[in-house]
């Protein structure tokens, strides 16, 4: 049975298996419904395009991983608050919204990057 947990779980491994397990196309496979909607304007719209970028992704950035911070879903979407470590580069804290179909499979993604930055002016972290 389908449940906003279920969803939480299902958009997790389709996170984890395509960022940090680097395998975009078994991810697309598992959890992706017909069709995949893309807004972050550095990614082509639909499959092969993901595939595509994320592929290049593991190539240029060996090691790079997320840790999923918190989940929240509702009404058929999933957000992910997540923490992205990039070996060479600035880390980043983001927020992943994912559309999920009448059958739990991701369709549609929407993304919002921050650089966490080496100081803050407060003590409370990005997470």
């Amino acid at each position: 049975m389908r449940t906003p947990e279920t969803d939480k779980s299902n958009v997790i491994a389709f996170y984890e298996m395509m960022f940090n397990d680097c395998r975009p196309a078994d991810a697309l496979a598992q959890y992706a419904g017909a069709d995949y909607i893309q807004h972050n304007p550095h990614v082509g719209d639909g499959k092969q395009a993901f595939v595509d970028y994320f592929d290049r992704m593991a190539r240029e950035h060996p090691g790079k991983r997320v840790e999923v911070k918190r989940a929240f879903a509702d009404d058929g979407h999933v957000i992910l608050h997540c923490y992205q470590y990039w070996p060479n580069g600035a880390d980043y804290a983001g927020i992943d919204i994912f559309r999920l179909d009448a059958d739990g499979k991701v369709v549609e993604h929407w993304d919002v990057l921050q650089e966490i930055p080496d100081h803050s002016q407060n003590d409370n972290g990005m997470f």
